[in-house]
């Protein structure tokens, strides 16, 4: 079947309006892109266990987006479309709000295209010495003596492509000894701790406040043949959340990771040493350049010493151990 992608441009406070305004034409199923504005506000007050803030985001504009299927019953709705958005302009002033340029733009696309064709540019993919992370769709060829982390990128938070998962994915090869035990905070799509366990970790727990993240790590670990005796999940906020605090620390793990963003690790370093024991690391990413000494000070105060920063475009991830 043919779709009709159909976008109108407009701004984060218009979304809504925009949305009433297709909903009046029958056009009820429809996404918001949110553009950078709110993005970054979000990210700046809204301040979770994210992998990472992907950075194709930060360069959307904001718009209202529907597929329709082409049909004799849509016939004529692109018409109908841009007059209501040239009639919604010249009532902007009333309604008080920006509206932005209202500018309708379509596109024909296939079902198949529409639905699977990003899968094309999600291959396997090579990370340090010892991984390759693998769509599940995908076969990884001549691994060697590489673990194989599969992966589906459809139901989750980050594939390893990214710099901040990257330099975490590398350091973890690089201090990660067999029957390791690792805690996750903030662990996304759970990609960094099952990797841990396919590298040779014993155990791991992987924490994040966000239930869908932890649903989608425990499935990672499942479909990696991971034991779920030894991979604990938790859901909450380690920082207010006594519970999982009291659980979490009733030992000391070799390796203690945290990509997040550089709020929760600041927040999180009074916690990070109750982790760990004087052989174990502390791997820290998803920390933007302008943060990283807010970050290095707050560990150094806190009774870490850092010892590697690693640099991938604008992001840093940080190796710390005990003083």
């Amino acid at each position: 079947m043919k779709w009709l992608e159909l976008t109108v441009s407009t701004t984060d406070e218009g979304a809504d309006i925009v949305a009433a305004r297709l909903s009046m034409l029958g056009i009820n199923e429809v996404s918001v892109v949110q553009g950078h504005d709110a993005v970054e506000r979000i990210m700046n007050e809204t301040v979770k266990y994210w992998d990472y803030a992907d950075d194709a985001a930060l360069d959307k504009k904001p718009a209202v987006q529907a597929y329709l299927a082409i049909v004799p019953e849509n016939d004529g709705i692109e018409e109908k479309v841009r007059a209501s958005m040239a009639e919604l302009k010249t009532i902007e002033p009333e309604i008080g709000i920006d509206l932005g340029t209202l500018a309708v733009e379509t596109k024909e696309v296939d079902e198949e295209d529409w639905a699977n064709n990003w899968k094309a540019y999600f291959k396997p993919i090579s990370v340090g010495d010892k991984l390759i992370v693998c769509p599940t769709w995908e076969k990884a060829e001549d691994t060697g003596d590489r673990a194989v982390l599969r992966i589906d990128p459809g139901m989750a938070f980050g594939t390893g492509n990214h710099h901040t998962t990257r330099m975490c994915l590398e350091l973890i090869e690089k201090y990660m000894k067999k029957g390791a035990s690792v805690i996750d905070i903030g662990c996304g799509s759970g990609i960094l701790s099952a990797s841990a366990v396919l590298m040779g970790a014993e155990d791991a727990v992987a924490i994040d406040v966000d239930p869908v993240a932890t649903k989608v790590a425990a499935e990672t670990a499942e479909l990696n043949g991971i034991d779920l005796m030894k991979y604990t999940v938790y859901t909450g906020d380690v920082l207010t959340d006594k519970q999982i605090r009291e659980a979490v620390t009733k030992k000391k793990f070799d390796v203690v990771l945290a990509n997040i963003v550089a709020n929760v690790i600041i927040a999180l370093a009074p916690l990070v040493p109750k982790l760990m024991h004087r052989d174990s690391v502390f791997i820290s990413s998803g920390i933007i350049d302008d943060r990283l000494d807010d970050v290095v000070a707050a560990l150094e105060e806190n009774g870490l010493k850092v010892n590697e920063i690693r640099v991938g475009d604008d992001w840093r991830a940080i190796e710390a151990t005990l003083k």
